[in-house]
């Protein structure tokens, strides 16, 4: 049976806005109170109290009036969709402020109803949000039971009906001529109104109404799209209070990773670059780029690198809040570790490159590339990312990226060749001829093995009739 959690925001659109718990703020519609925190409800201000009467009651009071942005809501419902993903597959946004997630068939994975309710709330509120909770078999009567207030892990195992029984039909905006004709009949709450034959109430109500309340008791099937996560990821964190030194940071920078890397894993990405926006008090725009050499969907990686940054910065002004931005996302890559010993591997040679270059910046750090070139001494330069091999490219391994400054001659004694001793051809030849447009090279290229087993790369000068070493392999 399906068990839906009902998620209700009911100050999202204050919170979407501001965090602040310092100083008075309310969201106007039409210059009326949309939403007043608990500051300005402290002083007397209430939901649908005019904006003048507001501003007589904060004269002495530091207060912000904000137009409400449906805009800004709607991302916050979208990035705690990214959080909620993490809860369970199986969830979508319910009217303008609602969550339902279909939290029935992870209650094994959480271990229990407890466990997964008490995952949801320090989520919610270690992003700093609030929200009501009702739990129950449909989206709809999870809704209605988010405004009962009462302990759904001790309730939810009820029948549905006497759950709905004491809640007023009033909670019902969305069918308020209905409600009214039903209040004037003296029908108040859904107990009343279940008790009605359902013939009866749609005649009465309109098939509409009915079919509404037959999805609510779980009579009629209803349907919902599934979230699917974005091809990108957005998240960001308001602190409610000015923050002037770098480490105060961190707490939040850390938890935007967690979130960020909790959404690689559901979703099986990995990324090298994530951005950073800090929102000054003036409201400007602070971005710090970090990058990674290698796809990484580990929180701890990208909180070190992002720690090396944060040292070069100075701050001049304070900080409100911190956007973590991340656009390039691709498919995850199983990592080699050993099964029995992981931590006794070290450290790989990519995470302390990352480390140089955003401490040093990105021209610091520079790799041996090969390039599509006919010339050995031409292939191989200096780039600032290691690019793979290209379809085609002789194998690495025979090749030597430690060529010589300029190919030595060998000697030649009794029919064999020397260079620190004799030396054996064992593999060859590869000809190479090029750059017949200026001066002709036409060389045949073989691997040589010394006396001591090291091997080297030699060519047979076919144009001089000479023989020469020109790299060494490692």
């Amino acid at each position: 049976m399906s068990l839906w959690l009902c998620l209700r925001f009911h100050q999202l659109p204050l919170q979407c806005l501001s965090r602040s718990e310092e100083l008075a703020v309310a969201v106007l519609v039409k210059q009326r109170v949309f939403r007043a925190n608990d500051c300005a409800a402290s002083v007397g201000i209430r939901e649908g109290m005019s904006a003048a009467t507001v501003r007589a009651l904060l004269a002495d009071e530091p207060a912000q009036l904000l137009e409400r942005d449906t805009g800004a809501e709607g991302q916050c419902l979208q990035q705690l969709c990214c959080w909620a993903y993490s809860i369970t597959p199986s969830l979508h946004t319910y009217r303008d402020d609602c969550l339902q997630l279909e939290v029935g068939s992870c209650l094994a994975l959480f271990r229990g109803l407890p466990r997964l309710l008490a995952a949801v709330h320090h989520g919610i509120h270690s992003r700093g949000f609030r929200a009501e909770m009702g739990l129950a078999e449909t989206t709809g009567a999870a809704w209605l039971l988010s405004f009962s207030g009462a302990d759904q892990a001790s309730t939810y195992q009820q029948a549905l009906p006497q759950r709905l029984a004491p809640l007023p039909l009033s909670l019902l905006t969305d069918y308020k001529s209905t409600v009214d004709s039903l209040r004037r009949a003296g029908l108040h709450t859904f107990g009343k109104l279940f008790a009605l034959p359902p013939t009866a109430l749609a005649r009465r109500c309109g098939a509409e109404f009915a079919r509404f309340l037959q999805q609510v008791q779980g009579l009629c099937e209803e349907r919902h799209a599934d979230y699917q996560p974005p091809p990108s990821f957005r998240d960001q964190y308001w602190f409610g209070y000015e923050v002037r030194a770098n480490d105060e940071l961190l707490p939040a920078m850390q938890l935007l990773l967690q979130s960020l890397c909790q959404f690689l894993r559901n979703t099986q990405l990995q990324t090298t670059e994530i951005n950073w926006q800090l929102i000054g008090i003036d409201h400007s725009l602070l971005e710090i780029c970090v990058r990674s050499t290698t796809g990484q969907s580990n929180w701890q990686e990208w909180y070190q690198l992002t720690r090396i940054r944060l040292e070069q910065l100075q701050l001049a002004t304070g900080i409100e809040g911190i956007n973590l931005c991340c656009q390039q996302l691709d498919s995850g890559r199983v990592e080699n570790i050993d099964l029995f010993n992981p931590r006794t591997q070290q450290e790989p040679l990519s995470a302390l490159l990352d480390r140089l270059r955003n401490r040093l910046g990105l021209q610091a750090v520079q790799h041996i590339g090969s390039r599509n070139e006919h010339l050995p001494e031409m292939a191989l330069h200096l780039c600032q990312e290691h690019a793979a091999d290209a379809p085609g490219q002789i194998p690495a391994q025979q090749r030597p990226f430690w060529l010589l400054p300029c190919p030595q001659a060998l000697a030649e004694r009794q029919g064999r060749l020397h260079w620190q001793g004799s030396l054996e051809l064992v593999y060859g030849p590869e000809r190479i001829e090029d750059n017949w447009w200026q001066q002709p090279v036409s060389r045949d290229y073989y691997i040589a093995r010394g006396e001591r087993g090291q091997h080297y790369w030699v060519f047979r000068d076919r144009l001089q009739a000479g023989w020469y070493v020109h790299g060494i392999f490692a």
